[in-house]
């Protein structure tokens, strides 16, 4: 029996199967570029083999009738995938766990995607055509806010008038929740206890990044707002950006809201500074010979730092670990270091051998970073969105499924949870 994890971007998506008696994928691969005439589709094996196939891809249903022939060809029996996990931005305050897809679900998620209008239509996309083509599999949305929906009201509250709230749905929500999930259950697991006993800050700086506080295991705040928009300072994101400054140039400029929408989606963050570059690796490469660059990585260290300041106070108790995560946090031990130094008098202490050594794409998936004297612990840890959707799928076919997530027996969080 197979379970199929699927990710629909706005013009991408992302797939794996995986063995549902061992939890280990099987295949999977990434279509590229849907909606244009140089559309492509990646698919990888286990032993690093890679197979493209260029295809027109005019939508999502295209793109997946193109998966699924590329899963025939790998030997998939397409009977045997009772399972498909989606993976949805957005889901409000409605949904706090995982659930299965229903027409009810399919609605809620149509009605918030005025929040989220790049990813939540692009996933319901993916589940109109996930269910067409596979109707006798089991849909399941696994979403995005849920893990932040343990968050306190002074938490997740803007001090604004209450009717944006009450009318227009405007709070904090949180994003990269299945990510900052998954990497708190391992790093429980490191540091040898059960994840309700755990406080930890969890980094997950990617393209799109963001900060979380997790105090008893559970989210207590994060970085992102009611938008992936806020925060700390990303690819092409803006970060934390004062609204005051945004109506100024918008009147100034005399721009609509949806390029206001764009510039700070797609023109800001490190792409902003630097005005060529929104991948760290450039940015890292050309630090010494462009000033923007330099400047682009101080910004983002300060505003890192800043952060893990302010997320240590409000979690109120000692601090356990400090967690990096995603492409930057994974693969990037320079920039590590710089979010890392003059942490020290708050007992961060990173362990420069170590932490050279820790990168994922050599095959590490764990390991401690911080030096064995540091009263927090520093861990990298490559995080598995997929391997959660896959469990959160068979557990609620299985009925098994604990929308705690404390109690829930994933198979990467080995400590029992009390």
């Amino acid at each position: 029996m197979y379970i199929l994890a699927l990710n629909c971007g706005s013009s991408s998506l992302k797939y794996q199967v995986y063995d549902a008696k061992s939890k280990s994928v099987v295949v999977g691969g990434n279509v590229e570029k849907i909606g244009l005439p140089d559309s492509f589709i990646t698919q990888k094996y286990p032993d690093g083999t890679k197979q493209r196939k260029d295809t027109s891809m005019k939508n999502h249903n295209e793109a997946l009738n193109v998966v699924m022939f590329m899963l025939r060809e790998a030997s998939i029996d397409m009977n045997e995938i009772h399972g498909v996990g989606h993976r949805v931005v957005l889901g409000g305050e409605k949904f706090k766990s995982s659930v299965e897809i229903n027409d009810e679900v399919i609605k809620a998620i149509d009605e918030l995607s005025a929040i989220a209008p790049l990813h939540n239509p692009a996933a319901l996309v993916g589940i109109v055509a996930a269910k067409q083509l596979l109707p006798n599999a089991k849909q399941v949305a696994v979403f995005d806010t849920a893990f932040h929906q343990t968050m306190p009201d002074f938490a997740y509250e803007y001090a604004i008038p209450k009717s944006w709230k009450t009318e227009l749905g405007v709070r904090r929500y949180g994003y990269h929740g299945t990510s900052h999930l998954y990497v708190s259950k391992v790093a429980a697991d490191m540091l040898g206890k059960p994840a309700s006993e755990c406080n930890m800050i969890t980094l997950h700086i990617g393209s799109g990044a963001s900060a979380t506080a997790i105090k008893k295991g559970k989210s207590f705040d994060t970085s992102l707002g009611m938008t992936p928009v806020a925060g700390l300072t990303m690819g092409t994101r803006c970060g934390d950006f004062d609204a005051g400054a945004v109506t100024y140039v918008m009147q100034r400029l005399g721009i609509s809201a949806d390029q206001m929408q764009k510039h700070l989606n797609k023109d800001s963050g490190i792409l902003g500074v630097t005005e060529c570059f929104s991948d760290r690796r450039d940015v890292v490469s050309n630090k010494d010979t462009n000033d923007a660059c330099r400047l682009a990585i101080d910004m983002e260290a300060h505003n890192i730092k800043k952060y893990i300041g302010g997320l240590m106070a409000v979690i109120g108790e000692k601090i356990d670990a400090i967690v990096f995560t995603a492409g930057v946090g994974e693969n990037d031990d320079f920039l590590r270091e710089k979010f890392c130094s003059g942490l020290e008098h708050l007992g961060i202490k990173l362990d420069k051998q170590r932490n050279a050594a820790a990168v994922a794409r050599k095959g590490v998936e764990r390991a401690v970073i911080s030096t064995d004297d540091s009263p927090v612990k520093i861990f990298m840890i490559a995080t598995n969105e997929e391997l959660v959707i896959v469990e959160d799928t068979l557990a609620i076919m299985n009925g098994t499924y604990n929308p705690n997530h404390l109690l829930m027996d994933y198979s990467f969080a080995r400590q029992k949870q009390k």
